[in-house]
């Protein structure tokens, strides 16, 4: 891929191409999964800018990539024969670099590409994500992972973090709200979204003290952040907020449990649609609605979970995602790489840090992504 000094954006400009590199072979599926998806997100498309790169092993992909004439006019293959697989250690996967997964990593850090995603080994992109890429200041240890969320408003919401930090204190839970506040404007295209503290009550008394202190903080007022207050596990569903911000720990188990929550509702509302010839056919002259109401709660609705804090855009689909899922977690790389995600989060990040006296060591923007692809 070639570049081109007079066609290279600058640090906060949306870029002429957007180039998605795609893990062609992660996840339980592989490329039967991965290339549709990619031609999913393709077609609800209307830029025109879109390219891909598919990394994996061209044997799997090519016939795959016939399959669809669109997606092949705009897609090139990276050849590795190697891959990681979903139950191989981190400390194994930083060992290998010519797996597609590290080749699609590598192709951010070297600008070739806007964007990664990858349904593959969680723990593997996480160690290759950071230690590629780097983090966008010295005193971010960790990505934090931010996830849609459906709510009861027909919108869908962002919490963070779902996985990567078990604790974090005052100071990381008032960056992950400048983040999923610039993760939450890039993808879901509110200009202002709330954001909420996830705690056991609203009153200022409760919690630990390094959420009270958080609090203590965002009501004050930090630029940039709308903050509403505390937010409790029920607010999440019925959208009281848009960014919920917690910590990796509390915002997993959530997580887990909604989606095992929704899996059962799911289950038992089919047993009950199956139970008698008359509500079976109730079900079959609702099936319209019924197909509408279960992709609303389908977890596969608001895949894609992006690695924040970063000097790149990494995200993350379901190991188990099929193609219409992991096409939704393309379409939020493809949200991230058009927009000034990465600008706005140094800039918020650099005034908190000033305002508050948090450890600020951002790396120059002109050094992190002015190297953009062309």
């Amino acid at each position: 891929m070639s570049h081109s000094e007079d066609t290279h954006p600058q640090s906060i400009s949306q870029p002429q191409t957007v180039v998605i590199a795609i893990d062609a072979m992660g996840g339980d599926h592989g490329p039967r999964v991965t290339v549709a998806g990619a031609a999913e997100a393709l077609s609800r498309d209307t830029s025109g800018r879109l390219r891909f790169v598919l990394h994996g092993d061209e044997a799997l992909i090519a016939p795959e990539l016939a399959k669809l004439p669109a997606l092949k006019a705009v897609a090139t293959i990276a050849h590795t024969d190697q891959f990681i697989a979903m139950d191989e250690k981190p400390a194994q996967a930083l060992r290998r670099k010519g797996t597609s997964l590290f080749a699609a990593i590598a192709s951010v850090k070297a600008r070739d590409a806007h964007a990664v995603v990858s349904a593959g080994n969680t723990g593997a992109l996480m160690a290759l994500s950071k230690m590629l890429l780097k983090m966008m200041t010295d005193d971010l240890e960790r990505p934090a992972i931010a996830c849609g969320w459906p709510n009861e408003k027909g919108g869908m919401g962002t919490v963070l973090d779902v996985g990567a930090n078990v604790t974090s204190d005052a100071n990381q839970l008032i960056e992950f709200a400048v983040m999923g506040t610039a993760f939450h404007r890039a993808v879901r295209g509110k200009d202002r979204p709330t954001v909420g503290l996830l705690n056991v009550g609203s009153e200022d008394v409760k919690g630990h003290e390094e959420v009270r202190e958080a609090h203590r903080i965002l009501r004050e007022g930090v630029d940039g952040i709308n903050y509403h207050g505390f937010v409790e596990g029920d607010d999440i569903g019925k959208g009281t907020v848009d960014v919920v911000v917690t910590d990796g720990f509390t915002g997993n188990i959530a997580l887990k449990t909604a989606e095992g929550t929704a899996k059962f509702v799911k289950n038992l509302f089919k047993g009950a649609l199956k139970s008698t010839p008359l509500a079976m056919a109730g079900a079959l002259l609702a099936s319209s609605a019924l197909k509408k109401m279960a992709r609303s709660v389908d977890p596969g609705a608001a895949n894609g979970g992006p690695l924040l804090g970063l000097n790149g855009i990494v995200v993350k689909s379901h190991g188990g995602a099929e193609a219409w899922a992991f096409s939704n977690a393309v379409s939020v790389a493809i949200s991230l790489a058009a927009s000034t995600y990465e600008h706005d989060i140094r800039q918020a990040l650099a005034q908190v840090n000033s305002a508050h006296g948090l450890k600020s060591d951002t790396v120059p923007a002109d050094k992190a992504v002015d190297e953009k692809v062309s």
